[in-house]
């Protein structure tokens, strides 16, 4: 059994998006996927991403789950406005 979890950052650039995913893939068992955009028309200011889904093992220790807790944090604190 896993655990998933869709993650959203509004208007996040593509690039920024990968650059999560590789972090977070550092972390042991993480594994990221990349959700495309649902919007069927292009906007500038709209990301080319819809989000990210997460999953990691049920039996995942409380420490990795911090340290995704820990990169999320980062590009919230540096991305979000």
């Amino acid at each position: 059994m896993e655990t998933k979890e869709k993650i959203e950052f509004t208007g996040l650039p593509l690039a920024v998006y990968r650059e999560i995913a590789a972090h977070l893939r550092q972390v042991e068992g993480v594994e990221v996927s990349l959700i495309p955009q649902s919007s069927q028309e292009f906007d500038y200011s709209q990301s080319q991403i819809g989000g990210l889904w997460i999953s990691w093992p049920s039996d995942f220790s409380s420490q990795s789950r911090q340290r995704i807790e820990q990169i999320l944090a980062y590009y919230r604190s540096h991305y979000i406005v």
